[in-house]
């Protein structure tokens, strides 16, 4: 695997694939603590090691862990990499669609039982997801085999995570249903109106739920409170429009909903610990740029 990735993945940060929805990445240098917004996505690192920490947690996925994010997810991820050994893995943005289908599919063949739904999870490789992801990466190293058979063993990779350790625990955050499938949906709702004035008022309506209740669920669900949690992905949305379209601070601040570009500088140096403008001459030097929409916030390397 780290002999094919080598080859595909040639230089530093993302490499493209005939697959849309699958990247490379490729990393010579660690990475810093950094904020990050992960979308949902499975992660599967062939050599290096990720580490993200979201809450009191500490998520590990190397050669023998993978993560996997079913909600998209605020939290800090550091990298270790080095020229010599670097970071080589690929990044699934999920088909949630054909995921949620194939989940239903294994619950109703299998007669699971149902576990807590959780919103990530890294857990270890086995042989079964091994093999498949060696023949993914065999598949799209063919121009016509990618096209071919890349989506079909993209399925297989699915299930094996549906299948895995912690997969039943993923198939109840697919089900949306109970008080997780309604903080999804919300979840949901301010990745796609950001920029609108989203109280928590409003979404918890949406939810069908009280505001005390609807506090406590999404804070169970995203270790954040919703503001939090709003405030969070404006400003990762804010910092790819000053990177990817080169908007000032004001105009990107104006972008995400934000009234008082002074407020906006104030809370995003407090986020990522560096002025706007900072910021972005600090991501530009760096190979490790943000992903575009739906890649993870990993916003620097998945």
């Amino acid at each position: 695997m780290v002999a094919l990735l080598k080859r595909l993945a040639p230089g530093e940060g993302y490499t493209s694939t005939a697959l849309p929805d699958v990247r490379l990445l490729r990393s010579d240098r660690p990475l810093a603590s950094t904020p990050v917004l992960y979308e949902p996505g499975i992660v599967i690192v062939c050599q290096g090691r990720k580490r993200g920490y979201w809450a009191e947690q500490v998520y590990l996925y190397d050669a023998q862990h993978y993560l996997a994010v079913s909600v998209p997810v605020p939290f800090t991820m550091e990298t270790d990499a080095s020229a010599d050994e670097p970071l080589l893995a690929i990044y699934f943005s999920l088909d949630l669609t054909v995921l949620a289908a194939l989940a239903l599919q294994v619950d109703e063949l299998t007669g699971s039982p149902r576990s807590a739904p959780v919103g990530m999870f890294s857990t270890p490789m086995d042989d079964a997801l091994a093999a498949t992801v060696l023949r993914f990466l065999e598949a799209i190293s063919s121009p016509v085999e990618a096209v071919l058979l890349g989506p079909a063993i993209v399925r297989e990779i699915y299930f094996r995570v549906l299948t895995g350790e912690q997969g039943a625990s993923m198939r109840a955050a697919l089900a949306s249903q109970g008080q997780f499938g309604k903080i999804a949906k919300a979840v949901r709702r301010i990745h796609a109106s950001f920029a609108e004035r989203l109280s928590v008022d409003r979404l918890a309506r949406e939810a069908g739920m009280s505001i005390p209740t609807f506090h406590a669920h999404f804070r169970t669900v995203t270790q954040s409170s919703p503001l939090q949690y709003l405030k969070s992905v404006r400003l990762h949305q804010a910092r790819l429009l000053m990177l990817r379209n080169e908007l000032t601070a004001s105009a990107a601040s104006a972008a995400v909903g934000y009234e008082s570009a002074s407020q906006f500088s104030r809370e995003f140096k407090r986020f990522f610990g560096l002025s706007p403008r900072a910021e972005v001459a600090r991501l530009k030097s760096s190979f490790a740029m943000p992903p575009l929409p739906g890649e993870p916030a990993w916003v620097t390397s998945h």
